[in-house]
């Protein structure tokens, strides 16, 4: 599976974004998605999760309430609609196709080259 994420860019706090992920392949609908970032001299983070039908769902605690992941199987596509950004949530975003809806990356095969949000205050 290959990913390639898009969407990102700057925006105020306060402000909107949605991230897309294109996936090629015909096995995408067997693949739980997630959404990581890494924000400057950090570690990469889990911010969200998918299940391959779309019906499980996870947030990061720092995200949950403002984000929301969403796939369309019939496009190869997975989502990430950020809300009420804050300064905080400027990262490169990450793709990652998987074995199951987790918070940890080890079990996440394959990985988009990432796409830069950045949240002026």
């Amino acid at each position: 599976v290959q990913l390639v994420e898009s969407g990102g860019g700057l925006v105020q706090a306060g402000g909107s974004l949605t991230l897309s992920c294109a996936a090629s392949g015909r096995a995408f609908s067997l693949y739980d998605m997630g959404w990581f970032r890494q924000a400057p001299g950090k570690d990469r983070e889990f911010a969200a999760t998918i299940s391959s039908s779309g019906g499980t769902t996870d947030y990061a605690v720092s995200v949950a309430g403002r984000f929301t992941i969403s796939r369309d199987n019939s496009k190869n596509m997975v989502y990430l609609r950020m809300n009420s950004l804050k300064a905080e949530d400027t990262a490169v975003y990450y793709c990652a196709a998987g074995r199951r809806p987790s918070r940890a990356d080890d079990d996440y095969d394959f990985w988009g080259q990432g796409t830069q949000v950045t949240v002026s205050s």
